[in-house]
């Protein structure tokens, strides 16, 4: 593994893992998690993997019908440093293969929010699915943020775009 280093902001002590591969340098949060289902923990499939899955903990099998939505608990409460937020996302091959998305995407778990991870599912296609005790649901990818802080002023610069948006590019 790498070398940990311990920073302080604000009066928090973060440790971070520094991890030297192939000429890159990856910087890994520690994240205290609390494990109140019978799953196990999220991991990294691969060294390169940007996503950990999540896994759906559950007493009973899950129907999702056509067009429904439902909140799907994991059993896991985490704690991430302070600048960080986990994102969570849905997995390509559910989304591709059965039409199951997370509806929030991506659904931003903060900092300081010690509840359950739920994963709100959505089912786009035409037939019901069912999500068993066990099965991968979503991806949760940890991510540094910034806070900004607005400034109000009477008028913006201007930019080649200007104000326009939503496809005002084509599609060619």
């Amino acid at each position: 593994m790498g070398n940990l280093f311990l920073f302080t902001v604000k009066n928090e002590v973060i440790c971070l893992e520094i991890i030297i591969f192939a000429h890159y340098i990856y910087v890994m949060a520690k994240i205290k998690v609390v494990n109140t289902g019978h799953q196990q923990l999220p991991a990294y499939a691969t060294e390169q993997s940007a996503g950990m899955d999540l896994r759906a903990n559950l007493e009973a099998p899950v129907v999702l019908k056509p067009m429904e939505r439902k909140l799907i608990p994991t059993g896991l409460h985490i704690a991430l440093p302070a600048g960080y937020e986990a994102q969570v996302r849905p997995r390509s091959g559910l989304a591709l293969k059965h039409g199951i998305t997370v509806l929030n995407t991506p659904g931003t778990i903060d900092a300081d929010y010690r509840g359950e991870i739920g994963v709100l599912l959505i089912n786009l296609s035409s037939e019901e699915f069912v999500i068993n005790d066990g099965e991968r649901v979503a991806q949760m990818v940890i991510a540094r943020y910034e806070q900004g802080e607005f400034e109000v002023v009477d008028e913006l610069d201007e930019t080649e775009r200007g104000a326009g948006g939503y496809g005002h590019t084509g599609v060619k």
